[in-house]
């Protein structure tokens, strides 16, 4: 039988395997309700409870507790709670950004306001402390990378290192609107903003895997879409956004690291470019969205592998012939060849009981045996 760190490195290269590669993310909720069920030791125990042979730091409970490099523009800013109640709380954070939190809810928060809302803004608040260097070994999490990949080695476990990519760190820093506005009416600062972010990425991971060593493979957020639509056409992401991807994609693939990218929302049509920019696999592939595991296997299954796709819908409503039935209707297909990974096509809400998550996993793991 192949260990965690044998099975993902074979599916990422589309090499004979034992089985189907699991890998899985759970809503923080979840986790403390199976806990308080008597199902884990503790919400943290989630991971090496079902045994998952993926791992990335910033582990498989979201939010992520912590992150890996910190690219927020004033570090010393912490957040600044500007008003809280029960259920709400009002948050300035080092970009500038005014966010509002849900207390008790996982998820996005709304965007209220922002400090940068044109290029001067980025470029007298922003842009300077990115690039000051007296900052750059602060920005990098070094003591917990340590021990992630300590305990990854120890377990024979695929250990991905998570970063985010451009896109992502720019619309929480200015926000949605004014991000997809400038790459219309402005795309020379949208370009200058993907450009820095990137450049300062890649430094700080020079830094820590020549002090720590490296991964197994290099995880970047980046959500592109969102239901039914990119954010973006394949022009607009081309000129704008691919450099950015090419140059990241291509550090890791330069150092025999394999990516694996995050993409929330339907981004079918932007595939091509991001293969061409060095994607090897591509997670989660949300089907409230419009991604179809089976559509995206036939068209782009022996280029890239696949991580995800199954309907958490489906686990949601605790039926086990609803959750039979989309394991049988996708598991064939997309295990065909190798190179897919097992998980829902986004977290696993708390509204999926124990029972039913345990019985996809062992079901989903005996029908993606080889």
């Amino acid at each position: 039988m192949l260990t965690g760190k044998e099975r993902i490195d074979r599916i990422l290269r589309h090499q004979p395997v034992d089985r189907v590669g699991l890998f899985e993310v759970f809503w923080k909720e979840t986790a403390r309700l199976w806990t308080d069920e008597g199902h884990l030791a503790g919400p943290e125990a989630i991971s090496d409870h079902f045994q998952l042979d993926l791992r990335r730091t910033g582990g498989e409970i979201t939010p992520q507790s912590w992150k890996l490099l910190d690219l927020v523009a004033d570090l010393d800013a912490g957040e600044q709670i500007i008003e809280e109640t029960d259920t709400v709380k009002l948050v300035r954070d080092g970009n500038g950004a005014l966010l509002r939190w849900l207390k008790n809810v996982s998820g996005a928060p709304e965007h209220v306001d922002f400090l940068v809302k044109e290029r001067q803004d980025w470029q007298e608040h922003i842009r300077p402390r990115l690039l000051d260097a007296r900052d750059l070994e602060r920005r990098v999490n070094f003591d917990r990378y340590r021990e992630y990949r300590s305990r990854c080695e120890r377990q024979c476990l695929f250990l991905s290192a998570g970063v985010v990519g451009a896109f992502d760190l720019i619309t929480p820093m200015c926000g949605h609107v004014t991000a997809l506005t400038g790459m219309a009416t402005d795309p020379e600062w949208i370009r200058d903003m993907a450009e820095v972010y990137t450049s300062v990425t890649i430094h700080l991971l020079e830094l820590l895997f020549e002090r720590e060593g490296p991964p197994d493979a290099l995880w970047v957020w980046d959500d592109l879409g969102y239901k039914r639509h990119p954010f973006m056409s394949p022009r607009m992401y081309r000129a704008l956004i691919f450099p950015s991807h090419h140059r990241l994609f291509g550090f890791a693939r330069a150092r025999n690291l394999p990516v694996i990218l995050h993409s929330d929302g339907l981004i079918t049509p932007l595939i091509p470019h991001l293969i061409e920019a060095g994607i090897d696999a591509l997670q989660p592939l949300e089907v409230k969205a419009g991604m179809d595991l089976c559509e995206l296997k036939r068209s782009f299954g022996d280029r890239i592998a696949l991580i995800g796709g199954m309907d958490a819908r489906a686990l949601i409503s605790n039926d086990p012939a609803q959750v039979r039935l989309e394991l049988e209707s996708k598991l064939p297909a997309a295990m065909a060849g190798s190179g897919y990974v097992l998980q829902v096509d986004h977290s696993v809400p708390p509204q999926v009981n124990y029972e039913t998550y345990r019985s996809f996993v062992e079901d989903g793991l005996k029908l993606g045996s080889y």
